[in-house]
């Protein structure tokens, strides 16, 4: 199974913007079950400088420099991703062993100092945006989790949680909105959810992450789906010892699997924010972002033709 994706986003500068500078994280990422098949990356002005690389997480990202003043700032990135379905399937089985994990078990085993478990153990602390945990966050989450429960199902019910107690309310929250804050409101969007879910399960001394990325909208039944219709995503994953990373998405209440596509991973969403940078110049500026995901299924004469 195949996703295009494409993600547009666009600056507009009320003054001229003399110098820019940007990080930029529109590639997705390589995993177990997906697969970079083709990527492609223009801008308007264009670029003195473009160099891609590799982050400390294991992201794409590319660094980005604009010489020439301008009024506006165009990125627009088109993916093509595969999707390995039947490592999907390998990995929901895992999930059912996983279950098998008590919290204290986990507790108990990221104590050790294995190499998964060290690497892991970044993402039990503090982060950019994730610095404290509000104790009534802390007492929030702890009525799903008991020492002898299933560390995955206590994930499971919190995800739920989060989801049937808060609302999506697009608009009442930006990347600096404190999680206290849409915690006390009850109210945001995904990556408030996802954020919530980290900095509780963090004050559990339990290992989660942030996951940025895509999901396939579907339309209405027997309408046409729009271009330009969906968003990006944004949900969280947790480290089960043995087992490794199992992701969860609050805003739907559902394990991801195949509708979801990674763009990259981190501590919170500074590590991961699909634009950072700076601009030399004075004004007010706007942004405008458009994101595309459509799946092609893939027949058995088309897999054999990718293949050779």
């Amino acid at each position: 199974m195949l996703y295009h994706i494409f993600h547009s986003t666009e600056f507009s500068y009320q003054q001229l913007v003399s110098f820019s500078h940007n990080l930029i994280r529109l590639k997705p990422k390589d995993t177990p079950f997906q697969t970079v098949i083709d990527f492609s990356l223009t801008t308007d002005p264009d670029v003195a400088e473009l160099e891609g690389y590799t982050d400390y997480f294991g992201n794409y990202l590319y660094h980005m420099l604009v010489r020439e003043p301008h009024h506006h700032l165009k990125v627009s990135a088109q993916s093509c991703i595969a999707m390995d379905l039947q490592a999907i399937e390998q990995h929901k089985i895992l999930s059912e062993h996983a279950k098998e994990v008590s919290y204290s078990q986990a507790l108990q085993a990221l104590s050790a100092s294995t190499s998964d478990v060290i690497d892991a153990k970044q993402y039990c602390m503090p982060s950019q945006f994730l610095k404290k945990t509000d104790p009534l966050l802390h007492d929030y989450v702890s009525s799903s989790f008991f020492l002898e429960r299933s560390v995955y199902e206590s994930v499971e019910e919190f995800m739920g949680r989060i989801f049937n107690d808060f609302q999506f309310v697009s608009g009442f929250s930006d990347v600096n909105t404190p999680v206290e804050t849409v915690f006390e409101a009850r109210k945001g969007v995904c990556q408030d959810f996802a954020h919530i879910a980290i900095s509780a399960l963090r004050s559990l001394g339990l290992a989660a992450r942030y996951v940025s990325g895509y999901i396939e909208t579907l339309p209405p039944e027997g309408e046409e789906k729009l271009f330009g219709v969906d968003a990006s995503h944004a949900w969280f994953s947790v480290f089960i010892p043995g087992f490794g990373w199992f992701d969860f998405d609050p805003t739907n209440n559902i394990v991801p699997y195949d509708q979801h596509i990674v763009l990259g991973y981190g501590r919170d969403y500074a590590d991961i924010a699909p634009m950072q940078g700076v601009v030399l110049g004075s004004g007010r500026s706007s942004v405008s972002v458009i994101v595309d995901v459509k799946r092609e299924e893939m027949t058995l004469q088309s897999q054999s033709q990718s293949q050779s």
